[in-house]
């Protein structure tokens, strides 16, 4: 009975054990199963204005779309896309239900601890943003307001006081106001919904990317950037660690992309801005 009972705790302990590791043994055979396959699961979001969003065909678009699409031809795969919600993905329990996040996740140590960042694709500024109305010209003249982030993101941290720019060759931060009372969105685009509504309704600013902000902007929303950015950030591509072969790939397809120029204007094409460059 001792030994059957030894057994047993034996075997749960080995379950358990492989449960826990699940995630990084799947990273560690990522390349095999895409190239098997012949599809590169990408995880991206349907209401992140140029990076990812439905088209009036209730199509997946953007630039992160297209990135994606380019690095599925690298692997001469098909790119298949799936869309988690931004706290799932930055939760990095995958369990093998895609191979591969955009999204420009901001490549922070703590999230290194959790992801490797095969390529950044993007250096972009996040900005304060008013409503058409609103009687702030600088940034100074948040302080104390009502100010709105999404929620796991830089500006979150910015409004909080609490961001840590701590990737390589990163610029010191430098807090412009001090908010009077942060409010959390799941999207930013909730978030505009109500900054919409007028100066002061439910909300004084919004602390997003700027190249979502001129989206919105674009499409009508009576809002207004501030200047100038509240800091600047690299973007990258996200996967789990485990498999150096998966992510030396999707560095030197992103890396081509760069040299042939196609990136810059991929850039132009959904932000009118070349934002591949370092600043």
């Amino acid at each position: 009975m001792n030994k059957l009972i030894t057994t047993l705790a034996a075997a749960a302990s080995l379950a358990m054990a492989s449960v826990a590791s699940s995630d990084q043994a799947k990273a560690g055979t990522v390349l095999d199963h895409v190239l098997a396959t012949k599809t590169l699961t990408v995880a991206v979001g349907t209401d992140w204005g140029p990076i990812s969003h439905l088209d009036e065909n209730h199509e997946l678009v953007g630039y992160d779309v297209d990135i994606a699409k380019q690095i599925a031809k690298s692997l001469g795969v098909e790119a298949k896309f799936v869309t988690p919600g931004w706290d799932i993905i930055t939760g990095g329990k995958w369990q093998g239900r895609w191979d591969v996040a955009m999204g420009q996740m901001t490549p922070t140590k703590a999230r290194a601890e959790v992801f490797d960042f095969p390529a950044f694709t993007i250096y972009s500024p996040a900005s304060a943003v008013v409503h058409k109305d609103s009687k702030a010209t600088k940034l100074s003249d948040l302080e104390g307001k009502v100010v709105a982030v999404a929620s796991g993101t830089g500006p979150e941290a910015y409004a909080n006081h609490n961001l840590t720019l701590d990737w390589e060759n990163a610029s010191p931060v430098h807090y412009q106001f001090k908010p009077g009372q942060v409010k959390t969105y799941g999207t930013t685009n909730i978030a505009f919904d109500d900054l919409r509504l007028g100066d002061g309704v439910r909300l004084e600013a919004v602390l997003t990317d700027a190249s979502v902000a001129r989206d919105s902007i674009k499409a009508g929303y009576p809002l207004r950037i501030l200047e100038p950015p509240l800091f600047y950030s690299p973007g990258a591509i996200a996967i789990l660690p485990g498999d150096k072969e998966f992510s030396d790939r999707i560095a030197a397809a992103v890396k081509e992309l760069k040299d042939n120029g196609t990136l810059a204007k991929l850039s132009i094409k959904w932000y009118g801005v070349d934002y591949t460059v370092e600043k």
